[in-house]
């Protein structure tokens, strides 16, 4: 056995294993895979959280060359089904954790075949034949993230050319990755960003400790313990981490942290200033991305310092426009659309969703709405997310998907989802209802509760008369988001 195989690649609580366990579990896994049906190009769905087997099943799919489908495990079953349907998952490792949302999803999903972490699993594992040669296309993609759409459903977003341009040996290089770097994976890794930051530094060789949910306390403690040398963050993990007493911080041992890297969310100044003076010694690191479009800007704690707010300037190969109304492209300073060219000519579209996809691209160059303007000196600002967009603690959602629930309920008349800023969470969920009967707000929230998510039920459902809609019907949400209610 080499030194890299020997190195201990994943610590999840009590247990741990090196590169060479990984790989011969994930080999075993991917002969499993074949021998329930499934076939290079099918679709491979976890609902998992952080944990080895989730890393078990990333290398199955690449090594049998079955897209990996993330499924966010705070999914309700409706939603769930949807994206076994969609995505024409022909099986879903799931953690049995999770089987009062799964099974009511699969029964209705009855082409999706579940695989439970545990004696089944392992079971698999262990009767798996020797893996043989696999006949695989070129190119295929190896992740098939969900995001959810203005229309209601969530859309798989698929990168045609992914394996062309590999984000995970990107990563090593931009962060300087290496056998001696210890990550702490906090953040929940079926989001595309903490998934390939953590998936980078086992390319390097390095260890991945896992966090299954976040601990402020258990962050604080593990940095020390394990001598955590990298991690990625959202803006909320910031405020927690701060929240914690400055004197009561200060008796952690975190000197061994280099780097944090953090996205998923634009980062309040004063949030970002006081995370700088606390760990003057730690690089912290902002980029700006989207599902779509991958990482497009990054920028470097000095940097920020002379930029604050910034974003910082496009990562290499990334070009970046800001698109006046016309599409036309807007000179330094101007505020306008952010579109984005990949690298390489790389490109994604929305499985099954031509339309969308074709709204998505002008020319080589994609967008989702979001708002910003460049400087004279090529730094990106970010002023506003895409309209419908509401970022609550770094999770992205969309109006829409939540006013398609209430809608469902026999006296709602009319509603409307809308973000308000707030402090700790950067965007809290606000819904204003119409109704032609004596319901009332808890109602309302029981009805979504089950049917979608936790954390995209609304802070405040505030019921109203009448909403504000001009001639036409379309309603003015401006003069909603104008309202600042909470």
């Amino acid at each position: 056995m080499g030194d890299f195989e020997a190195l201990t690649a994943l610590v999840d609580g009590d247990r741990s294993c090196t590169h060479a366990e990984l790989g011969a579990r994930s080999e075993r896994l991917t002969a499993a895979l074949l021998e329930l049906g499934m076939q290079p190009g099918d679709r491979l769905a976890v609902m998992l959280p952080n944990s080895i087997e989730l890393f078990e099943a990333n290398r199955a799919a690449a090594r049998g060359s079955f897209p990996l489908v993330p499924v966010n495990w705070h999914l309700m079953p409706d939603e769930v089904a949807w994206i076994l349907a969609d995505s024409g998952a022909k099986v879903l490792i799931a953690d049995p954790e999770l089987a009062a949302q799964v099974e009511p999803a699969a029964a209705r999903v009855p082409g999706c075949r579940v695989l439970w972490i545990g004696p089944d699993y392992e079971a698999a594992l262990a009767q798996a034949p020797a893996l043989g040669e696999i006949p695989a296309p070129a190119v295929l993609p190896t992740l098939m993230l969900y995001t959810s759409g203005t229309t209601g459903r969530p859309k798989g977003v698929v990168h045609e050319h992914l394996r062309a341009r590999s984000g995970a040996t990107e990563n090593v290089a931009a962060y300087g990755l290496g056998p001696d770097d210890v990550h702490l994976l906090a953040a929940p890794a079926y989001h595309g960003a903490p998934w390939s930051l953590a998936s980078a530094h086992l390319v390097a060789g390095a260890s991945v400790v896992i966090m299954r949910r976040w601990d402020t306390r258990r962050w604080l403690e593990l940095v020390g313990e394990r001598g955590i040398t990298t991690t990625f963050a959202v803006p909320l993990h910031f405020v927690r981490l701060l929240d914690v007493p400055a004197a009561e911080r200060a008796a952690y041992d975190l000197t061994t942290l280099r780097l944090i890297t953090h996205g998923g969310a634009p980062c309040p100044i004063p949030v970002k200033q006081a995370m700088l003076d606390w760990l003057p010694r730690t690089e912290i690191t902002e980029f700006y991305g989207f599902t779509e479009g991958g990482r497009v800007a990054r920028i470097a704690a000095a940097d920020w310092r002379t930029h604050p707010g910034s974003a910082g300037r496009p990562v290499d190969g990334v070009d970046v426009r800001i698109l006046g109304p016309d599409d036309e492209p807007l000179g330094p300073g101007e505020v306008g659309r952010i579109a984005v060219r990949p690298p390489g000519g790389s490109r994604f579209h929305y499985h099954s969703d031509a339309e969308k996809t074709s709204g998505a691209w002008i020319g080589d160059y994609c967008t989702v709405g979001d708002i910003g303007y460049l400087s004279p000196d090529g730094f990106l600002y970010v002023t506003d997310r895409s309209q419908e967009l509401i970022l609550r603690g770094g999770v992205n959602i969309y109006p829409r998907e939540i006013e398609e629930v209430l809608f469902a309920h026999p006296a709602v008349v009319d509603c409307a989802v809308f973000g308000v800023p707030d402090e700790r969470e950067g965007e809290q969920v606000h819904a204003l209802v119409e109704a032609h009967s004596d319901v009332t707000p808890a109602d309302l929230e029981a009805h979504l509760r089950e049917r979608i998510a936790g954390y995209k039920v609304p802070s405040v459902i505030e019921l109203t008369d009448e909403l504000p809609r001009d001639a036409a019907g379309k309603l003015r949400k401006h003069l909603l988001h104008d309202r600042r209610l909470i």
